[in-house]
This record gives structure tokens, sequence and C-alpha cells, in this order.
């Protein structure tokens, strides 16, 4: 299996876990938006958002970029790319036992 920097695979997944943080990196997946676009959908307050973009930014999966007196906001694949290496281990290592499972069903 890869070795991967524990710390930041953790981080990645606990940003993951929250559905609204979830939702913004949807969002960033098509492209760059400003902070107050990034919370027009959700029904929280501004304070809110930013506690969820400060989460996804320490966690590397955001980065936020001054513009003036507002900011911008970008997706970073990068910790995406580690957490999907990681799931694709553990998708060979399941794959390989479900077929030694359908070998053996089917010799029974």
């Amino acid at each position: 299996m890869v070795n991967l920097n524990a710390t930041g695979l953790n981080s990645t997944f606990a940003a993951l876990s929250d559905p609204t943080r979830r939702a913004i990196l949807a969002r960033l997946a098509r492209g760059e938006a400003l902070v107050t676009e990034l919370a027009e959908p959700f029904a929280m307050s501004l304070p809110a958002i930013t506690k969820h973009l400060n989460v996804l930014e320490d966690a590397g999966l955001i980065k936020r970029i001054k513009d003036g007196r507002k900011r911008r906001c970008r997706l970073n694949g990068k910790p995406l790319k580690t957490a999907h290496a990681w799931f694709r281990d553990y998708e060979q290592f399941w794959q390989r036992n479900l077929d030694r499972l359908e070998r053996y069903l089917d010799r029974s």
C-alpha cells in the first residue's frame, strides 16, 4: 500500500466529512468564486461559512486569494489526489478478495 502522510490525509477526510464543505468544493470545481458567492446557497451567516472555509484551507483543499477588499477561493486538488490514491489501494485489496470469493463459490 502507498505510504501516505497520515496527518494530511486525516485533515482531508475531516474536511470532507461535512456536507456544507463538500458542497463548497463541488462549487469550486466549476471555477473560482468569491466568499459571498459561496455563502449564497446556505442558510448560515458569513462567519459560519468562513469557519468552513478555514477548515478547507487548513486541509489544503482550497486557496484564498485577496482581491482588493474581496476574497476569491480556488480549489486545490492535490489533497484529493492523495485521498484517491488511498482509496485506490483499498479498492485493489477488496477486488482481489472478491475475486477469490467468486472463485471459491464457483468451485462449491
